[in-house]
């Protein structure tokens, strides 16, 4: 069951490559990370992000599909309807 989660989360992912997405991430110690920028790359156990410059000290973060099936990670898709939430749903 859990492999076809990530099968499912990456699969939605991979329709959105090339779209501006923003990231909220646990930070550690009840901190909370916010980020925007563009979904770059899908790879098989990790997708990579390209952080806006003016925001952010680094040009490139990576998330496994894990950690948005755990909810470590919360990604929100800027499209024509509206935002969408990239999540896994039983």
């Amino acid at each position: 069951m859990a492999k076809n989660a990530l099968l499912e989360i990456k699969r939605s992912l991979e329709a959105h490559v090339g779209a501006k997405i923003r990231l909220r991430a646990n930070g550690g110690r009840r901190k909370t990370v916010e980020r925007t920028g563009v979904l770059e790359e899908i790879y098989p156990s990790v997708f990579i992000v390209k952080l806006d410059q003016e925001q952010h000290a680094f040009k490139r973060v990576s998330y496994s599909y894990a950690d948005i099936l755990t909810e470590s990670v919360e990604v929100m898709v800027d499209s024509d309807d509206g935002q969408v939430r990239i999540t896994y749903m039983q």
